[in-house]
Order: structure tokens, then sequence, then C-alpha cells
């Protein structure tokens, strides 16, 4: 499936996958600003189900690498860049596993490669808030105006199934030879656990904790995670170029 996309820039192809529930046009606005002056093509699709994406919502990230992978040719391109956080870092992640060849780094935040002995309970207060998001008029008029015909109420919903959140695929990164790094807010102890995981589990993965930021990292700390994407993607351009040289 084509997802609907913002496309800004020229450039190198960076792909930027949203949180879930938000839109590629209401997320990472400052770091499409900072990356289009420093000469890249900046993508933001709205993943299935969110925005101006349409599409199934059943067994959500089996079908999340097939729509970037039919996205990226309908926009011939050939590889990317590639970040997200949350919904959008697990999409990254799986789009990177499954299509290793279309991706010249990944970065992901705000996922965990091990099921927490709280996951229920975790789970439990994420539908709470939900609950209350519900309730929020001006909230559900924002949700509503952002994602058009889609049913966003069902889609948070389904977000709390339990079998949504793969663990396994997201855990299995020790053939993961794309040039990785996992971004996260010092607020989440179990995300800054997770990257140490990630780490042990493939020491090629680099990890950078951001301070004074919790799950929606690129969110809170806007600056910090453009700044340090970028030298992430700086050090990468110069390897290959002293490979090539």
């Amino acid at each position: 499936m084509i997802l609907h996309t913002e496309i800004s820039g020229q450039g190198k192809p960076l792909v930027l996958l949203h949180s879930g529930g938000m839109t590629g046009t209401t997320e990472y606005m400052e770091q499409t600003e900072y990356f289009v002056k420093n000469g890249y093509m900046v993508i933001r699709p709205d993943l299935r189900g969110h925005g101006k994406s349409g599409g199934s919502i059943e067994k959500y990230f089996s079908h999340c690498a097939k729509d970037i992978l039919d996205t990226l040719a309908h926009l011939q391109i050939d590889s990317c860049h590639i970040a997200g956080v949350s919904v959008g870092g697990v999409a990254a992640l799986l789009f990177a596993k499954s299509y290793p060849e279309k991706v010249d780094t990944l970065c992901f935040s705000g996922i965990i490669p091990i099921k927490p002995d709280n996951w229920d309970e975790l789970s439990n207060e994420e539908a709470e808030a939900h609950e209350q998001l519900f309730e929020n008029e001006e909230a559900v008029t924002f949700l509503n105006d952002i994602h058009g015909n889609n049913d966003w109420k069902e889609l948070l919903h389904s977000f709390q199934a339990e079998d949504f959140y793969p663990f396994e695929e997201i855990g299995d990164v020790g053939n993961l030879t794309i040039p990785t790094l996992c971004l996260v807010g010092e607020k989440q102890s179990i995300e800054v656990s997770s990257a140490i995981i990630f780490q042990e589990k493939n020491p090629n993965i680099h990890i950078a904790v951001i301070p004074f930021a919790g799950h929606l990292v690129h969110r809170e700390q806007p600056d910090l995670y453009s700044q340090t994407l970028e030298s992430f993607l700086h050090i990468y351009q110069k390897t290959i170029s002293q490979s090539v040289s």
C-alpha cells in the first residue's frame, strides 16, 4: 500500500516515522526544517490507519514494512536513512530487517526488545490515558481533523491488543548489519535499559541518551534529537567516504 507522504527539501532521502496516533504532518516539524537546511530530502509518511493513509489495522506491523517499501518504490527512491519513534520506531526497525538493501542507516526511539514483568500494568495505564483522551473535546476535535476518515479511536484501542507489540521480532537484532542508533530519553528508565539490551544483543548498535526527555524524545528535545541524529549520519557518511577512497 502506498502511504500518504509529506516531502520537503532535496538531497539524500531521510524517512521519519511518527508515533502512534499522530501523522507525518503533525510530527517532526522541527527536524524537517533542520534536515532540509542540511541538504536532506525529508519524507514523512502517514503510517497505515493514520492521517490520510488507509489500510487495515489488523495484524498491524505485519503490513508496515511492505507499506514503506511500496511507498519508496512509488517515489522512485532506491535507499534512504530511516528513523522512527514508538510505533514508528517499531516500523522503522522491521523495515530495516526486512529490506536491509533499502536502508543506509537506521535510528529508532521509544521501543523495547523484551516484555517487561509489569507489561499488563503499563498497558492498563495507557488504556486509561486513552479513555481520558476520548473525554477531551479539544483533543477529539484535533484528532478527528488530522485523521479524516480513519477511525483513530479504534486504532488506539487496537494498540492494547495482547499480541500487538512484536517483542520477539524487535528483540531479534543480532544479525542487523545496518549502521543503527538507538536514541532514548533519560526519563524513561525502561527505554534506557532497553538501549543497553539492544547493544548487548548487537555491539554494532550505537546508543544515545538525551537528557530532559522521555518517551517522545523527538518532541520533548527536538534540537538535541536533530543534532544527535545528524552527528550519527555525518559519522556514517565519513566512514563511507574513507572506505571508498
